[in-house]
Order: C-alpha cells, then structure tokens, then sequence
C-alpha cells in the first residue's frame, strides 16, 4: 500500500514537473500581428539558440579541416572569405529553423520588407566591395608584396582583406582601397611579371652633340648605378630631332621598381656630371623675336 502512495506521489510530481517544464518552454516572449501572428516562445528560442551552436561547431570543424590542406597565403584567404559566407549560413539556418517549426517567415518579410529595402540600399557598396573581394581571392589579380597603381596612387600590397586592401606608399603612408575599386578603375600591377621592371630617364642634347658620345655617356651612367641591373643591358634609344634639342631616352632595369624614383634620380646626377665633364650641352627652348621698325 505505502509503495503505491509512492509511486502515485512519485507519478503527480513528475506530472507536475514536466508541465511546469512545458508551461515554461511554451511561455511567450513576444505576440505579434493577428491575422497571421508571429509568436516567439521559450522553447523556440532555445531550440533556434541550439541550432545555431551546433551550427557554429561545425563551420568551426570544416574550417579546421579546409585550412590545414593550404599554403599559409591560401588560408588567410580562405579565412575571409568564410568569415563573410558564414553569416549567410547562419541566416539560411536560422530561417530554416523557424520555418521548420512552424515559425510565419513570411509575416516576418511581410512585416520588414520596407526595411529590407532601404537596408539593401544602403549596403550597396559594402556588398561590391566583399563580391569584389570574393574575386580578387579566386582570380588572383593581386598579392600581397605586389606594387600597384590604382587611380594615379602607387603602394606595395600589405594586406588583404574581404572589403579592402591595404597597401603602403613610398612615404610610408597607409593606403586603404576599397574593393570595388578594382572593377571600377584600371589596376596596373607593377610586379604581376615578377619583380624586375623596366624604367627610363629622357634627356635632350643640344644639336652638333657627338651622338655616339652621348649614347655611351648615358650607358656609363646607368652602369654606374648600384641599383641598376646589368643583364638586361641598358638601351639608349635616339627618340626625336626635337625643335631645340636631340632627344635621348636612357632604358634600363631594376629589381625594385617601389624605389625607381631613387635611381632614375642618381642617374640624372651622372648624367648631368658626365655631360658637363665632356661639354655636351643640355639646351633650353630658345626663340628669336625680331622686331621691325615701320
């Protein structure tokens, strides 16, 4: 007799328990709307809250898994890539989830339509730049330590990320480029082709200059320069009979075209010694005015 009094109270407590259980997980947050109403319980919440934790584990896990198959380069890609794309997966799953219970999506659209709208409005251009992230990732138009010229700008390529590039001029000031940029504006990359580049410094002799003296003397002052490369060998190229002048241009590379100002100014530094040392002369335009008396 006394056990079946147990198990009676044993069985009216649990009762009691899983309905206190049940009440609380079908209490209501928030009642919204009543044709098509929006209801938000505790027990929802929870499950929604569960989803995305499990959610979020195994996006964890396939990171995990994806980035140890790559180059460290890849894998900083790779990363910013997915850190934008899993904001998508949450919000498939997060709808999902509520669509799978039972949950109005479609009063939720209804309800924030207008605000979707104006959001989408105003994000236009932060989802160029992440598309255009995307791209710059899968094509591989751009690395980082490549030298670019974007827009009349020059920086060597630092970092880069989903929205924007980072990249560092020649006074060593930060230079932020979104990236839209890209798909916008004519890139030129300087180092695409590897590291060495071609550079050239004109100049102008007066006319009755010993040409062959001139071509060796600019040949001389590109050899003498530290930075200069000697295969390829530089080239003098004999450009123009000008209106005051025998024009030059001195070709020749370098290893570091980020610092081709340098060189090309040491160079006019020979040049100018050189062309002084033998007498040839670096003419200035010259007009003749003639004035007559009537």
């Amino acid at each position: 007799m006394q056990e079946e009094i147990t198990e009676q109270v044993k069985t009216v407590i649990q009762k009691n328990v899983w309905g206190t259980i049940q009440e609380f997980l079908s209490y209501e947050i928030f009642h919204f709307g009543d044709e098509h109403p929006i209801v938000l319980t505790v027990g929802l919440l929870l499950f929604v809250v569960f989803t995305l934790l499990i959610t979020s584990i195994l996006l964890k896990f396939f990171r995990k898994i994806i980035t140890k198959k790559l180059r460290q380069e890849d894998q900083r890609k790779f990363e910013s890539v997915f850190s934008f794309l899993k904001y998508f997966v949450y919000f498939i799953v997060f709808f999902g989830t509520l669509d799978g219970i039972g949950f109005n999506i479609n009063a939720i659209f209804a309800a924030s339509a207008a605000l979707l709208v104006g959001v989408g409005l105003a994000l236009q251009t932060f989802i160029q730049d992440i598309l255009s992230g995307i791209f710059i990732f899968l094509d591989k138009t751009v690395h980082v330590g490549d030298i670019i010229e974007l827009e009349d700008k020059v920086g060597r390529v630092e970092e880069i990320k989903l929205r924007t590039t980072r990249a560092v001029t020649i006074d060593n000031k930060v230079l932020i480029i979104p990236n839209h940029k890209y798909m916008s504006s004519s890139l030129y990359n300087w180092t695409q082709n590897g590291t060495i580049t071609r550079e050239s410094v004109s100049v102008g002799v007066a006319y009755g200059s010993d040409t062959q003296l001139v071509k060796e003397l600019l040949i001389k002052a590109a050899l003498s320069n530290e930075h200069v490369l000697k295969i390829p060998e530089p080239l003098v190229l004999f450009t123009d009979f000008a209106d005051s002048s025998l024009n030059f241009k001195l070709i020749f590379s370098i290893n570091d075209s980020f610092q081709g100002a340098i060189p090309k100014s040491e160079i006019r530094f020979e040049i100018d010694r050189l062309f002084r040392e033998h007498n040839i002369n670096i003419p200035f335009p010259q007009r003749v005015v003639t004035m007559t008396k009537e």
